[in-house]
């Protein structure tokens, strides 16, 4: 009896002691855990409907975007599509795009969810972190969001101011169809059966001009402001090398 009774109490102790151990490896997860960036900042978030992982970023992403002066976009990517569920608003430009921006680091990564913070630091997208440290990272690079973006209250002209010293004078203009929200009934695929919330979709991205350094406007096509797949506009003024997208000077979400 007494030897059973020792046996019990030391089987016990170890499992009390396995329990600690689990709980030092594993991190306390906070669900509601957000960076704080800084503003201005322009956050892309790579994601797919198909990736377990990803709904975590979504949700975080969603309360990035509420932060002041932090533009927060909604990328989503198609190479999931194989696994059973198609993504609802995935684009392959999107594929393209975060390939690109991997290609311009010369790293090659490519990964969900990933986000990119203005145009020059990419980061584990549900990561806290691991986003503030790559919003440190690219706040460092001379002429990140340091160009004055403003558009219309009708969303039909955009005014960008000149160049901040020192800073790149050349990029390219993009305006962008956003969802402000969009929410999505999953099932099939890893993520079967949740209704996931995403927040600042972009459903269409069009080059819109060129800027050379000098305080100039530019028109945003009425094709992107009254498509019914949106309801807000973003421009991003960003640099670019050999088609693949660099820095972000400056922004506008409207």
């Amino acid at each position: 009896m007494r030897n059973d009774k020792r046996l019990r109490t030391f089987t016990a102790a170890r499992l009390v002691l396995a329990g600690l151990l689990v709980a030092l490896a594993s991190p306390a997860r906070a669900d509601d855990e957000t960076p704080a960036l800084p503003a201005p900042s322009v956050v892309e978030l790579f994601t797919s409907q198909g990736c377990s992982s990803c709904p975590p970023a979504d949700a975080m992403l969603s309360r990035i975007a509420l932060q002041p002066g932090v533009i927060a976009l909604s990328m989503p990517v198609d190479y999931w599509d194989y696994l059973g569920w198609k993504d609802t608003l995935a684009q392959p430009a999107f594929t393209q795009r975060q390939k690109a921006y991997a290609h311009a680091r010369g790293d090659a990564r490519v990964y969900t969810p990933q986000i990119v913070v203005d145009g020059a630091a990419h980061a584990v997208g549900s990561d806290a972190s691991d986003v503030g440290r790559a919003a440190r990272e690219a706040q460092a690079h001379k002429g990140a969001m340091g160009v004055a973006v403003a558009l219309a209250p009708d969303r039909a002209r955009v005014d960008i101011g000149a160049a901040s010293a020192g800073g790149p004078r050349q990029a390219i203009v993009y305006a962008l169809r956003v969802a402000r929200a969009k929410s999505v009934a999953i099932g099939r695929g890893e993520n079967r059966n949740r209704t996931i919330t995403y927040a600042n979709v972009v459903r269409a991205m069009s080059r819109i001009g060129e800027w050379t350094g000098e305080a100039a406007s530019f028109e945003v096509p009425a094709s992107l402001r009254n498509s019914p797949d949106g309801d807000a506009i973003a421009v991003l003024v960003q640099t670019q090398d050999q088609a693949r997208p660099g820095l972000i000077l400056g922004a506008a979400l409207r």
